[in-house]
């Protein structure tokens, strides 16, 4: 686990350090612009940190895709889909949560580019789903004397699979995305999520939602956050003369 907080703050300082490539970008780029309108383009990339954390966390699983369309000068069409396995130890329960998710949304781009760049510094919003399946692989009966200690039960009565379960909710999310080869850029965001929905069995709550993460009994809410790495393919339109 300290081997992936270091690759965490690694990833976090290269990304920083890139930076300062928006104001060098700015300076360098041309003064002279063509004659070409907002140009469409198509941008897709994966989450950095998954993979990663998959590597040193034996009990995680991930893989994300990321993806927007650029449709004008500051709006941008983003989703993401993912894959997620975890296991956990939740007081007396440990459970193998794995299944998919589908985020899509809207980023609104507030830094302005000099022709030709498409860096990024927005606000964003995301409707999110998931599939997923909930695995019971052991519990301890509760007493409330342990003479002999713990009573593990690993098969037979409310262990196994649960399968079919399914979640909504909201994403709010700020984040960057910087340019830092020809056509790749680096990103991250943070998001604030709020839980719409969601199905559960009748003797095991909702504990972790893959692409939501952790959830309680006491609160709706929860966070999250991304590193990408993206390329970008541009479509120009040239203004009739």
């Amino acid at each position: 686990m300290k081997t992936a907080c270091i690759w965490h703050y690694i990833i976090s300082f290269i990304f920083i350090a890139n930076l300062q490539s928006l104001s060098a970008q700015s300076r360098n780029d041309s003064l002279v612009k063509d004659k070409i309108k907002a140009p469409l383009t198509l941008r897709f990339g994966i989450d950095l940190f998954q993979p990663t954390m998959s590597q040193f966390d034996n009990t995680f699983k991930g893989f994300e895709i990321v993806g927007d369309l650029r449709i004008n000068e500051n709006l941008y069409l983003s989703s993401e889909i993912g894959t997620l396995e975890r296991t956990q130890q939740s007081e007396l329960i440990n459970f193998t949560t794995s299944g998919s998710y589908l985020k899509f949304g809207v980023d609104f781009n507030m830094y302005k580019n000099w022709t030709g760049m498409n860096n990024q510094v927005f606000l964003g919003i995301r409707f999110a789903n998931s599939l997923y399946n909930h695995n019971i692989n052991n519990y301890v009966l509760y007493r409330s004397e342990q003479l002999f200690g713990e009573d593990l039960v690993q098969d037979g009565y409310s262990t196994g699979k649960l399968s079919e379960l399914n979640a909504q909710w909201i994403e709010f999310l700020v984040g960057m995305k910087v340019q830092v080869l020809k056509n790749t850029y680096m990103g991250f965001s943070l998001r604030l999520n709020r839980l719409l929905g969601s199905s559960s069995s009748e003797n095991f709550g909702v504990l972790f939602i893959p692409g939501f993460n952790r959830v309680t009994d006491e609160n709706i809410f929860g966070s999250s956050f991304n590193y990408t790495i993206t390329y970008s393919i541009p479509f120009r339109f040239r203004k009739s003369k």
